[in-house]
């Protein structure tokens, strides 16, 4: 009865660990989608477009006229994180600053991380911006009013200055401000990558629906956007792209409207460039995660998170020791 008593309690501490990482790791190595094909004439202009684009000219006729103190255009960064925030959360970004945003190198590699957004309402608040730009350097900010209609914009203007001032960086996060990003976690997945090019990877949505409802913030009509279903996109909390992606997102995204949600927008530039989105289950989307020390360590994102929660989750996952399976 106790060997039967032992090899119970085994099993289940082998399923439990199987139900934890198994999912990831069918998702990681069995599951991925297989690549797009290439023979669609479009596709294929706009990959070889990328590959020839010019950045001096895009300096002089950018699409949205940019203010920013932040560069990176001479040095070699394998991580650029590009955090979405609003212009009153000053206090926000001081937050990510000391913590995850704090975190400069990565397994010997360079890590940067800045701010995008656009322009205030206020004066007040823009002479704010202007203040602690100058002291953090680190912000980049857009000629447009920023407002719950204009994020695809923002989300196109930090595409478009990191193809411009930022050409060296290896991979792009795209991340708002309410996540905890795993930094340390995270590079170690893209140095284990290898797939060099269409790196497209965070928490691909299936199947999403248009909102067609004319009273809804997110309506899309259809003759901006005609399909029953958007093609797969990964969540707009927080995805990263390698520089070739963020190239042929750039070219293609004269050909999308801006009135689809900026995640989307992504998504569908990269199916017209041929890319598809690599799922990872380490990558909380909209989500919550209860906080752990090992899973902390684990995951790349959690979501909703409060500014006490992070200093202290942050601390712990930075100071505690490394975690056993």
């Amino acid at each position: 009865l106790r060997t039967h008593q032992w090899c119970f309690i085994l099993f289940n501490v082998l399923l439990f660990h199987g139900l934890l990482f198994g999912a990831d790791l069918l998702e990681q190595y069995f599951l991925r989608s297989l690549p797009l094909s290439y023979t669609d004439a479009k596709t294929l202009g706009i990959r070889e477009r990328a590959r020839k684009l010019d950045m001096d000219p895009l300096k002089a006729n950018l699409s949205y006229t940019v203010s920013s103190t932040a560069s990176c255009s001479h040095q070699e960064i394998f991580l650029l994180v590009l955090v979405c925030s609003s212009p009153e959360n000053r206090t926000r970004r001081n937050v990510i600053r000391q913590t995850w945003g704090n975190v400069t190198d990565a397994r010997g590699y360079a890590v940067l991380t800045l701010f995008a957004l656009g322009k205030p309402a206020s004066v007040t608040t823009q002479l704010e911006i202007d203040e602690e730009s100058q002291k953090h350097r680190d912000i980049i900010e857009g000629s447009f009013i920023d407002s719950p209609e204009t994020q695809t914009q923002k989300m196109l203007m930090s595409v478009e200055w990191t193809v411009t001032f930022c050409p060296h960086a290896r991979y792009v996060l795209k991340t708002d401000e309410d996540m905890f990003v795993g930094i340390p976690s995270l590079a170690g997945y893209l140095l284990s990558l290898t797939q060099l090019e269409d790196v497209y990877v965070g928490r691909v949505v299936h199947h999403g629906v248009p909102d067609r409802d004319p009273a809804s913030p997110g309506f899309v009509p259809t003759h901006q956007y005609s399909e029953e279903f958007y093609p797969d996109y990964c969540d707009g909390s927080a995805f990263v792209m390698s520089q070739d992606v963020a190239r042929k997102v750039y070219v293609a995204a004269k050909e999308v409207p801006v009135s689809v949600p900026p995640d989307i927008f992504v998504g569908i530039c990269a199916k017209k460039a041929g890319i598809t989105p690599i799922h990872s289950s380490r990558f909380s989307g909209e989500k919550h995660i209860s906080y752990n020390r090992c899973c902390y360590k684990f995951i790349f994102t959690s979501s909703n998170m409060k500014e006490d929660e992070l200093f202290k989750d942050w601390k712990e996952t930075s100071d505690g020791e490394d975690c056993s399976l």
